[in-house]
């Protein structure tokens, strides 16, 4: 059973590394709140899987997922939120970004509204 915890252990703090150095490593906003966000919560998640197993009761199992489940519906909301309120500051994007598909959708949005 320690085998198992270790090897949760192991792969959770893998993606929160991974999670740490898209932060730092990423060149805009937007690419460093998706590393945080994708991996950040996975490798929470399965530290959290780890924990349930080590303690194995049934409190701990139950708190575990809830703060999985809990982890799931907060973060993509936070990281919507996040990425409007950069968006509508100008937070500028990378400059080898391609498209501004937002600006696009808008203008056609308004073409339509004028037609």
């Amino acid at each position: 059973m320690s085998i198992l915890v270790g090897i949760f252990l192991i792969v959770g703090a893998f993606f929160a590394l991974v999670a740490g150095l898209g932060v730092t490593r990423f060149p805009d906003l937007y690419t460093r709140m998706h590393a945080s966000t994708k991996a950040g919560a996975f490798g929470a998640a399965l530290m959290l899987i780890a924990a349930a197993i080590h303690f194995g009761n049934l409190r701990a199992i139950f708190m575990a997922l809830i703060i999985i489940v809990f982890f799931y519906l907060t973060t993509p909301i936070a990281a919507q939120t996040l990425g409007q309120a950069a968006y509508r500051r100008k937070v500028p994007f990378w400059s080898k970004t391609g498209r501004d598909l937002l600006a696009e959708d808008e203008a056609a949005a308004e073409k339509d509204a004028l037609n």
